[in-house]
């Protein structure tokens, strides 16, 4: 009940910010709140600020930013479900800029000292007390260990933890208000998107995830010279402070000082896509916020990414799961990609797979049907989310994650070389990852490793049979008519005998797999 209170006041309050900047839409999209839309009416009417003739997803991201830190890393979640709001207000909340006034530089040495329980003098010979880069949950300040090392130090902000357990609990509430009052926006999982949400934000607020994620993707592409992440200085990291190797560089979409300094942009394309790529399908472990800020090129044209506050995971079924169905999208199979949906369960299987076949046409003939360096694939996946009512198809947190990412890197694509298309360079490479991975032969190995842990569990799943069995047949057990505990017993006896074809088939194709 107080929780109830606490978040109503809170969420007039929220009302009260979108009725100022018109931005009272999102609430038309949530049936059942009359009341609440009533009342957001009626302070639209009073104190409404200048902007009423911009689009209405730049009113709302201009609310989200007065809300706060929390807000606005909701809006920009927010802008991977074009099936919630639509392409042009998703891409009008992609704009949102997480960017704060920077805390005072002594806040910021006092949280370092306290974390590393050493003197700032001990831990480095110099400290810039202007940050280079200031967010909503920490800012960047730069530096210069003992040893000459030049190093970024993140800090995160005083009492930001608190600040968004606060709004994560208001999230939480209102989408466990939501599943509750409107059973068929179940399917969208509110709770699972706010849950999801929670999570990455509660990873970037400790910095020791961040750092161990930076080392996972530094030692994924260890041997690519193309890319390279940089090092962690584990001696000056610690849960509230991060301290890495300084990048120095040209950001990704400074096209035209790329090429003054001598950069090969139709090169560092291709090594874009190759790297994404590698990162999704081979790794199933990217980079989700690599916005044309994160990305570097140094003076040996490697790429050198920073921020790994936010990463993405995908399952090995995942990962097959979209190579089968963009290959299916790309060659025009749409029967294909109909099928990889019901196979996954995506889609239920009392829904029709020919209705759904005729969506995926309808989606991809006219993406697919442009120019090949027009082709979205960012695009081709909000469409498909946007038909998810229709076939009853849950929402797939880790899919938005991905399709945000897809999006914007295809918009450094696009500044790179508007007439290239990434997916066109990748191509050869998920068609060579898609033979070694689902073809004939990676079938009939995948099969191998499925008996193989069969095998494996057979033995516990055969004695777990027989203290059943026993408990049953024992007089002081469970009472069974004596024909029945004889016909136990007996099956128990023959059990060996009775699984030889079960054995000789296993042994069979354990053979085939080995002479293939």
């Amino acid at each position: 009940m107080i929780r109830a209170f606490r978040n109503t006041g809170r969420l007039i309050g929220i009302v009260r910010i979108l009725a100022r900047h018109d931005a009272l839409f999102p609430l038309e999209a949530v049936p059942g709140l009359p009341a609440l839309r009533w009342f957001g009416r009626l302070l639209g009417r009073i104190g409404r600020k200048r902007g009423r003739q911009q689009r209405p997803g730049l009113r709302l991201a201009a609310a989200l930013q007065e809300m706060g830190p929390s807000f606005i890393k909701l809006g920009q979640t927010l802008a991977t479900r074009s099936d919630l709001l639509g392409e042009d207000i998703a891409a009008d909340l992609s704009t949102l800029q997480d960017r704060l006034p920077p805390f005072s530089s002594a806040r910021a040495r006092a949280t370092i000292e306290a974390e590393l329980e050493r003197p700032l003098a001990e831990l480095f010979a110099s400290f810039d007390d202007r940050p280079v880069a200031a967010a909503s949950i920490s800012q960047v300040h730069f530096a210069e260990t003992a040893e000459g090392e030049k190093v970024a130090v993140k800090v995160l902000r005083p009492g930001i933890e608190a600040a968004f357990a606060r709004d994560l609990d208001l999230f939480d509430w209102i989408a466990e208000t939501v599943e509750r009052v409107q059973p068929q926006l179940r399917r969208l999982k509110p709770r699972a998107v706010v849950a999801t949400f929670a999570a990455t934000v509660r990873a970037e607020m400790d910095l020791r995830l961040e750092a161990a994620a930076a080392a996972e993707l530094s030692d994924n592409f260890a041997d690519y010279d193309g890319f390279r992440v940089p090092q962690v200085d584990w001696q000056r990291t610690a849960r509230r402070v991060l301290t890495l190797e300084r990048i120095d560089g040209i950001r990704i979409d400074n096209v035209a000082a790329l090429k003054e300094a001598g950069h090969d942009t139709d090169q560092l394309l291709r090594q874009s896509a190759e790297v994404f790529f590698l990162q999704v399908f081979r790794d199933g472990f990217f980079h989700a916020d690599m916005h044309p800020g994160n990305m570097f090129v140094d003076g040996d044209s490697v790429l050198r990414p920073v921020d790994f506050g936010i990463m993405g995971r995908l399952d090995v079924k995942t990962r097959y799961f979209l190579a089968d169905m963009l290959l299916g999208f790309l060659n025009g199979d749409y029967r294909r990609v109909a099928e990889v949906h019901f196979q996954a369960g995506y889609v239920p299987a009392d829904q029709s797979i020919d209705d759904f076949m005729q969506a995926c046409r309808a989606i991809g003939q006219p993406i697919l049907g442009r120019p090949v360096h027009e082709i979205s694939v960012a695009r081709l996946l909000a469409q498909l989310f946007q038909v998810t009512e229709t076939f009853a198809m849950e929402t797939q947190p880790q899919l938005l994650l991905l399709q945000k990412t897809m999006l914007v890197a295809e918009g450094v694509g696009r500044t790179l070389n508007p007439t290239l298309n990434m997916w066109e360079l990748a191509r050869p490479l998920i068609e060579d990852w898609m033979r070694a991975h689902r073809g004939p032969e990676a079938r009939i190995r995948q099969a191998a490793l499925d008996i193989g842990q069969v095998l494996e569990r057979l033995p516990a799943l055969l004695g777990q049979i027989e203290r059943a069995a026993d408990r049953l047949a024992d007089p002081a057990g469970v009472k069974l008519h004596p024909d029945t505990a004889e016909a136990l017993l007996r099956r128990r006896r023959n059990g060996a005998v009775a699984l030889w074809p079960l054995w000789l088939a296993l042994l069979l194709v354990s053979v085939a797999a080995v002479l293939y």
